[in-house]
């Protein structure tokens, strides 16, 4: 998939109910209806590539095989959430990939546990019209950070800029959502007039994202 060192090889299978102290009943279906295997395919690190980070101490790939064609990406969450390192994902099914990749910062209060600020992902493509590759240049916070706004589409963007732009993107839209459910349900017909006014106002803040 991707032009790496042999260094760097790890090609280890990864148990699904390696996160079944985490998880609860119904995500432990989730992994046994869509995950056909993990492999920890790839670790890049001072050990492997002499390249050092210092939110990226190491970069883990995994190589998800699918049952279906989805994007199991609350499957993806959770690994990401309990293994402290950034990690690539390659989701397969067939001859389709699927790259994933996200953001994530130790939680404040309990160290053995990651948040996610944002994921990145591509659409599925065929593998054989793969395009994407990792540039081991500079160190492993600017090898990781490229790969997701490569992934991402949006070049030309710092990573936590990009970061910022998404979340606030999304919270436009849930914005924009619920006064449209507020408006649906509203009886008063001034209070009506007011939220249509609010709407259209955050939708002209939103198109200003689209442009």
């Amino acid at each position: 998939m991707f032009a790496l060192p042999k260094t760097t090889i790890v090609n280890r299978v990864v148990p699904k109910n390696s996160f079944d102290k985490y998880i609860t009943t119904k995500q432990k279906k989730l992994f046994t209806e869509e995950i056909e295997k993990i492999k920890w395919v790839h670790k890049l690190s001072s050990e492997t590539i002499n390249l050092t980070g210092i939110d990226a101490v190491e970069i883990q790939i995994f190589e998800i095989s699918v049952k279906k064609i989805s994007a199991p990406f609350e499957i993806l969450d959770i690994i990401d959430k309990y293994i402290p390192y950034q990690i690539i994902f390659i989701l397969k099914w067939e001859n389709s990939i699927l790259l994933s990749a996200s953001q994530k910062h130790k939680h404040a209060t309990n160290e053995d546990t990651c948040v996610i600020d944002w994921r990145f992902s591509t659409d599925w493509f065929n593998r054989d019209e793969n395009k994407y590759q990792l540039d081991l240049k500079k160190s492993l916070d600017d090898v990781f950070a490229n790969f997701c706004i490569t992934i991402s589409g949006k070049q030309k963007q710092k990573l936590s800029k990009l970061i910022d732009f998404e979340q606030r993107k999304k919270k436009l839209e849930f914005q924009i959502s619920r006064l449209e459910n507020e408006i649906k349900n509203c009886k008063q017909f001034n209070k009506k007039v007011e939220l249509n006014i609010l709407l259209q106002e955050k939708i002209r803040e939103f198109e200003k994202f689209q442009m």
